[in-house]
């Protein structure tokens, strides 16, 4: 099994350092970008499995970046960070999970392993406990 590969976006780059180091000792891959645009390049010219974007961001926000990358490439989960909780909810239902920046690494490592999850591994608890 390949390690997964993570995508973070944050113009905050101490928290984008913070997140790298907290992804990569969990054992995932990770590249970094300091903006919407960069990230989108990033995004086109790698295989990536997840997507920690933040929403407010100068030039290009994460609502825009996370549009775009649902046009083109749908399958890949978006987990959208931001430090408000009342985020447009148009952008909040086209990502996969939220997080706010206030939460510690343990929420962004669980939230992330329930993202990366595949969609049929939820069903099996399920059928688990009706048997």
């Amino acid at each position: 099994m390949s390690t997964p590969t993570i995508l973070c976006i944050d113009d905050e780059v101490l928290g984008l350092q913070i997140r790298k180091a907290v992804l990569e000792r969990a054992g995932y891959q990770v590249l970094t970008a300091v903006d919407g645009p960069t990230g989108l390049t990033l995004f086109r010219g790698n295989a990536v499995d997840g997507v920690v974007l933040d929403y407010f961001m100068p030039e290009m926000d994460g609502g825009v970046v996370a549009e775009t990358m649902r046009r083109e490439r749908p399958d890949v989960p978006i987990m959208l960070l931001s430090a408000y909780i009342n985020l447009p909810t148009e952008v909040v239902t086209m990502v996969d999970v939220t997080l706010l920046k206030g939460e510690g690494p343990l929420e962004l490592l669980d939230k992330l392993r329930l993202m990366l999850r595949p969609a049929n591994s939820s069903t099996t608890t399920v059928a688990e406990g009706s048997a």
